[in-house]
């Protein structure tokens, strides 16, 4: 079966630096709906479409077409006594701006006795990444999968 709009694509995959270094592995494979659902970046999605199972592709993408570009910004220092009494470093925190509806995933990069410094930008913002893959299988999208816009099951979303 080939890769087309509606079907349910099964990959392994790594995505690198451009060092070479793993940045990301999942120990088993990623299923995603195919068709401009947003379930994979979509450089990739154009190389794999019309392709069948076994077809392996490297597609190099800039910032720009996966995380962003780095933004100093989004860098910030809060004062502690706004933290639970147990932040750690690598703690999530979500925030926002002022009457914005906009929400924004901080990491926690540092602490001191009265500062905390979070990050809003992905860890991986700023960075040319390769995305190496193997297609491991394809299969017709189920009615449930299309209205819900993603694939579900073994290596899908679960609800």
């Amino acid at each position: 079966m080939r890769i087309e709009k509606n079907t349910v694509v099964s990959l392994d995959y790594e995505l690198l630096d451009m060092e070479g270094k793993v940045m990301e592995k999942p120990d088993s494979p990623i299923s995603y709906l195919h068709g401009g659902y947003d379930g994979i970046f979509p450089m990739v999605e154009e190389k794999l479409h019309l392709k069948e199972v076994g077809y392996r592709c490297s597609v190099v993408m800039e910032p720009e077409y996966t995380f962003g570009e780095y933004d100093a910004e989004l860098v910030r220092m809060e004062p502690r006594d706004v933290f639970p009494e147990n932040v750690e470093i690598g703690m999530q925190f979500e925030g926002g701006e002022e009457g914005s509806d906009e929400v924004t995933v901080y990491t926690v990069t540092d602490i001191t006795d009265d500062k905390v410094i979070v990050d809003g930008n992905h860890p991986l913002a700023g960075m040319t990444l390769r995305f190496d893959c193997t297609v491991t299988a394809v299969r017709p999208a189920t009615a449930e999968e299309l209205s819900h816009g993603h694939a579900h099951g073994i290596h899908g979303h679960a609800h």
